[in-house]
């Protein structure tokens, strides 16, 4: 995949993460069905596969989970240089994706979160406070769920995907309902792809 990105195409990444960053309301996780929107089907920066990908690669590796953003980042990059033959660029432009990315996710709701939670703790018995975090509890599931959604209809909403949509349900109601480890259903997953039968 090979894309081109001018100054105002990097901008405006940056601007969007930026934005999202600011709604990242349980983590950088619950902002995924905004960036598949952006990257994938509104400027085809990124493929399903190499969206999908990033987050699947950074949830299995240690860490912080924000890292599925730098992935993406790294990877708009390597399309925007044309892929590994453009030489020295790909590494410079890739490194730029990841530098755009970060600052765009981490900036603003690292300045908010440090600010809000110390006034946030000043001010803990306070019934508005204690509402505001109670109410945050039902769109943070919500969206969630919307990740989970876009994640799974990445590869197609057709009766023939319906083994993707089992295994989906049955994720979620073991993390759900068990206190099995992520990794052991990602290894999972990675099983049945390596053997097609998902």
């Amino acid at each position: 995949m090979s894309t081109i990105l001018s100054a105002t195409d990097w901008l405006g990444l940056l601007t969007n993460f930026m934005a999202l960053s600011l709604l990242a309301v349980g983590g950088a996780i619950t902002t995924v069905p905004d960036m598949h929107r952006t990257l994938v089907n509104q400027h085809q920066w990124l493929t399903d596969s190499q969206f999908n990908a990033a987050i699947a690669i950074a949830q299995a590796a240690p860490g912080p989970n924000v890292l599925f953003v730098a992935l993406m980042g790294w990877q708009v990059g390597l399309n925007a240089a044309s892929g590994w033959a453009a030489g020295w660029q790909v590494w410079a432009s890739a490194l730029l994706g990841v530098l755009v990315s970060m600052l765009g996710i981490l900036l603003p709701s690292t300045t908010l979160t440090f600010v809000a939670s110390r006034w946030a703790h000043q001010n803990r018995e306070w019934r508005a406070v204690r509402a505001f975090k109670q109410g945050l509890a039902p769109v943070v599931v919500a969206l969630l769920m919307a990740t989970g959604w876009i994640l799974t209809t990445a590869q197609g909403t057709s009766v023939t995907h319906w083994p993707i949509w089992l295994l989906t349900t049955l994720v979620a109601i073991l993390v759900w309902r068990t206190q099995l480890h992520l990794l052991w259903l990602l290894g999972a997953g990675a099983v049945l792809g390596w053997f097609n039968l998902i």
